[in-house]
């Protein structure tokens, strides 16, 4: 989105596009790290009661990621995945995101754009994802987001 300029004036519905900002207690470089290496996502993806049990990506622009959720229950895998479109290390971080669908194939897909800026010692995150479908996916994504933002912060905060 424009500096200044909200989503409904860029011509997106505002009920269909998702944006989060959480301050982090752990220098930027290790947030980037949690977003930007697998073996850290691997620790705090996907909400608490669907965390991720596989995570893998190419980290450079053009480079696909997969990341597979597991019901606690193991009742249910969900799997997602995109194609990495910026990279800025310790700056930003721009993919493609759509879930698989019951037949393999990519579902509606959405942007994600994730910066992270210093907050004296802590880092600041903007994560935002668009366009939704629809206004309850959006909605739906947020509490995920959120839940997954909650298990990121216990994991820095452990390092």
């Amino acid at each position: 989105m424009a500096a200044g300029k909200s989503a409904e004036a860029i011509g997106e519905p505002a009920d269909r596009v998702l944006v989060i900002t959480r301050v982090f207690d752990a220098p930027r470089s290790l947030v980037y790290q949690a977003f930007a290496d697998p073996k850290h996502a691997l620790k705090w993806g996907g909400p608490p009661d669907y965390p991720a049990v596989h995570v893998e990506g190419d980290l450079r622009p053009g480079g696909k990621w997969r990341t597979c959720l597991r019901a606690l229950d193991g009742s249910r895998e969900l799997w997602q995945g995109g194609v990495y479109r910026e990279i800025v290390p310790n700056e930003r971080l721009v993919y493609s995101f759509a879930w698989d669908q019951e037949d393999g194939s990519p579902g509606p897909e959405t942007l994600v754009t994730v910066t992270f800026a210093d907050q004296g010692r802590k880092t600041l995150v903007t994560f935002r994802q668009a366009v939704f479908n629809t206004k309850e996916n959006c909605d739906g994504h947020r509490r995920g987001w959120n839940g997954a933002f909650d298990r990121l912060a216990d994991h820095v905060a452990r390092r």
